[in-house]
């Protein structure tokens, strides 16, 4: 097993090193696959010129511009577009603002440029680094903020492997204070993480689907989160087997009969709710279905396989000085999971009551939360250049911040939807582009700043407008139409995918604690358990970190961890709690339960609540947001949830909890 595992692992690692050649952060990579704005993007594409692109320079010097500075700008603009524009010979429209303090234009981007956004914008910062000085210089614009965010996904992967690895290295160094032991874990996580880019990476080749930079990211954390997991809870019940077994591999054997079906029934939720991703009409969320089930399904495999073997090889000797002595029962009744469960049983209405009226109380902070995360706040830490010079821009320009839409219309319509166009209110201006044999361009300056209430209004009037001209031969995009459809296509998923997942998630558990009861009680703390940390951490993003907004994939991805990775903790406990009731019944049963796998699941679930905390540590608020809220939820369902509010709706129902099995019957 190790040998077939080892030579897996060399060949995954060939492949995982070509994983970064397939991701891909393109704008289209993130929109939804059916959305207006994504088809105008693949519409621009056709056009002469290709996709659009636009750099957008800003000057400022705050005490007010002096002689020389217009004439720095001309420069800069005759160097830029004789580099990379699509008209060296056009005069530059130089815009100075109200205040006398800043200066600005506009220059549309060849093909060639726009190809490499990230030369481009570097090369045009080294450009205008020839100006005056106490002139500050800003390129910003569409190309400029999409290079910026390349290079800020660039830096991901290989920093939140670093920092996981160290997170996850140090919390089982914590839990087994062994030398040795934590190693072997840790080697096996590593050789999951690296089986399932390679994996994934030979599904990109196979299958024409999407890996951005978020479900690389996600597939990191969930591959060392979850394989932690199942490593923590199959050396804690291995180790019990050691006291009965005077083999490892007896031992081993047994650990596999007893915790196997939960580790396999927990990665099969995990990834019967990615799947349910598929549905998803939003192209970043609907790819990471398939990434994040190919990480579980690496990560179990392991787990069950190469990390077994390489614990036998090395024997007890792996746990010093803590080694487990046969015929020396593990200890467990004494524990101060044995002391709660106890206590829970004494107070059982209390204890589900209590906590699920608290968790109520946090929901509450859903109410009245900020909107969608803008574009220009999407930055957790200093804004790059692109964000200053925007907000600048907006600042300095308040009549003119307004940004580009595009419209798109079939030839023979160009002009009844121009005519449209401009009779919309809230349009302050529109004029023909490009044309090409399917469209032509029409490019639209609305009033409002961007991504407004005013903006959104005039997005949604000059829809209906066209619509009622051109029929489906007219479309509209640009950046903020984007946003709008990526924010309404998600709640479009939120409504089709989360109750697919919840229904996912309860035939699972029906299938695997034969019973209806259980699974709907188990659905219904996770559940509330989620809204409990969606409120506390909008609460957070909101009054404490100063976040601008929610993402919009934040609420989906969040339900989908907590609800998929809850259940589990659920079903670690719930399926010893059901082997311990067949045989004390169901009251004495959870109390054995709680205390042979409390420590044990509060381990795994402080781990993988540190592992997606790793998330807050970079750049992005969209992986900020996702890393804090699903740390915050798995915290709640672990420490109090699964150890508190499930054991005593257990008791309080007793044997009724296993309807309709036979074991529902028992005394």
């Amino acid at each position: 097993m190790l040998a077939v595992w080892i030579g897996l692992a060399v060949g995954g690692y060939s492949l995982a090193g070509k994983l970064d050649s397939v991701t891909r952060d393109g704008q289209v990579d993130y929109l939804p696959a059916s959305a207006q704005s994504t088809k105008v993007l693949q519409a621009e594409a056709g056009l002469p010129g290709g996709e659009n692109g636009l750099l957008v320079v800003a000057y400022e010097r705050p005490g007010g511009l002096e002689p020389g500075d217009r004439e720095a700008a001309v420069r800069g603009h005759a160097e830029l577009a004789k580099r990379f524009g699509t008209d060296a010979d056009a005069p530059p429209e130089i815009v100075g603002s109200d205040d006398g303090t800043a200066l600005m234009y506009a220059l549309p981007l060849d093909r060639d440029a726009v190809a490499e956004e990230a030369r481009v914008t570097a090369d045009a910062r080294a450009v205008l680094a020839d100006r005056p000085d106490g002139l500050n210089a800003y390129v910003t614009g569409p190309t400029a903020l999409g290079a910026d965010m390349d290079e800020v996904f660039d830096a991901v992967d290989a920093r939140l492997l670093l920092a996981t690895t160290v997170v996850v290295a140090l919390l089982l160094i914590l839990t087994y204070r062994s030398p040795l032991l934590w190693l072997v874990p840790l080697a096996s996580v590593g050789v999951a993480a690296v089986v399932s880019m390679g994996v994934v990476y030979a599904l990109t080749q196979l299958f024409d689907f999407t890996i951005t930079s978020m479900s690389s990211a996600l597939l990191i954390v969930l591959v060392f989160g979850a394989g932690t997991d199942y490593a923590l809870l199959l050396v804690s019940r291995y180790r019990e087997e050691l006291h009965r077994h005077e083999r490892p591999i007896d031992a081993m054997l047994a650990a596999l009969r007893g915790a196997g079906p939960a580790i396999l029934a927990s990665a099969g939720t995990v990834v019967a709710g990615l799947l349910c991703l598929l549905a998803a009409d939003l192209n970043s969320i609907s790819s990471l279905g398939p990434v994040g089930a190919a990480g579980i399904g690496a990560a179990v495999l392991v787990m069950l396989t190469f990390f077994p073997a390489l614990l036998v090889v090395l024997g007890r000797r792996v746990f010093w000085p803590f080694v487990p002595r046969l015929g020396v029962e593990a200890r467990t009744s004494g524990s101060r999971w044995a002391r709660l469960g106890e206590l829970v049983a004494r107070r059982r209405v209390v204890g589900w009551v209590v906590p699920l009226v608290i968790l109520g109380g946090l929901a509450l902070g859903t109410v009245g939360a900020s909107g969608s995360l803008p574009q220009l706040d999407q930055f957790a830490r200093s804004a790059p250049e692109s964000v200053t010079g925007a907000k600048l821009i907006e600042a300095r320009y308040p009549d003119q911040s307004g940004q580009p839409l595009t419209v798109m219309s079939r030839p023979d319509r160009s002009r009844e939807v121009l005519a449209a166009v401009e009779r919309t209110p809230g349009v302050a201006d529109a004029e023909l582009g490009r044309a090409g044999e399917d469209w032509v361009e029409i490019s639209v300056i609305p009033v409002d700043s961007p991504e407004s209430a005013g903006e959104t209004a005039t997005i949604k009037r000059l829809r209906e407008n066209v619509r009622q001209v051109a029929g489906e031969a007219v479309l509209v995009g640009g950046p903020s139409a984007e946003k709008l459809d990526e924010a309404e296509t998600n709640k479009t998923d939120r409504n089709l995918v989360m109750p697919l997942i919840l229904l996912v998630v309860l035939a699972i558990l029906g299938l695997l604690l034969r019973a209806i009861v259980a699974p709907l009680v188990l659905v219904a703390t996770v559940v509330v358990s989620y809204f409990g940390a969606l409120g506390l951490c909008n609460l957070l993003f909101d009054r404490v970190l100063g976040f601008a907004g929610l993402e919009s994939s934040v609420p989906l991805i969040g339900f989908l961890f907590l609800v998929a990775l809850g259940v589990d903790y659920n079903i670690f406990l719930m399926t010893r709690v059901r082997e311990e009731a067949v045989r004390h019944g169901t009251v004495d049963g959870t109390k054995r339960g709680l205390a042979a796998t409390g420590g044990v699941i509060t381990s795994a679930g402080v781990v993988l609540a540190a592992t997606f905390a790793v998330l807050a540590s970079l750049p992005l608020v969209m992986l900020v947001e996702i890393g804090i809220l699903v740390a915050v939820g798995v915290l709640i369902d672990t420490l109090l949830v699964r150890s508190v509010v499930v054991p005593a709706l257990t008791m309080s129902l007793g044997s009724r909890i296993w309807w309709p099995s036979k074991l529902s019957r028992a005394e």
